[in-house]
């Protein structure tokens, strides 16, 4: 892969920084990671802005159908789509100004974590964005009570 993924102080500091995060892949169904995952996070104090092409309203929040329609400021993007998507995720979430892409594990590409870090993002691959919440003590994670 390209650079190394951030460590823990690093990961500490993209928690503390995040306030919006936008779920590419954000499921209505509560038994997908896309569901669960998205729902910890808001549980935990995040914003989350929902991004599935069925569009409508996922977790109480109104769902956009791709990247290109969100019009709110997002601090970082978290993937929950497959890696062939990869690549034109990463562009999306540079144009929408994001900070951080959040690969799921199994969702990144080598090319789209090169393009996201190119163009300045911080890239975290390999990881659970919930439940490395909780490893890191910064909540109850995501399987232990939400």
């Amino acid at each position: 892969m390209s650079e190394q993924p951030p460590d823990e102080d690093e990961l500490r500091r993209i928690y503390a920084e995040t306030k919006t995060i936008a779920v590419v892949g954000a499921s209505s169904d509560p038994s997908k990671p896309g569901h669960e995952i998205p729902r910890y996070l808001k549980g935990q104090g995040y914003t989350i802005v929902p991004v599935s092409p069925k569009g409508g309203e996922l977790l109480g929040e109104r769902a956009y159908t791709s990247l290109g329609e969100i019009d709110v400021p997002v601090d970082a993007v978290d993937v929950f789509r497959p890696p062939d998507e990869a690549v034109g995720i990463a562009e999306g979430a540079v144009k929408l100004g994001a900070k951080v892409l959040w690969f799921q594990e199994g969702t990144e590409s080598e090319e789209a974590i090169r393009a996201a870090q190119e163009a300045s993002l911080t890239v975290v691959w390999g990881r659970c964005m919930g439940r490395t919440h909780g490893q890191l003590g910064l909540g109850p994670g995501p399987w232990r009570g939400v």
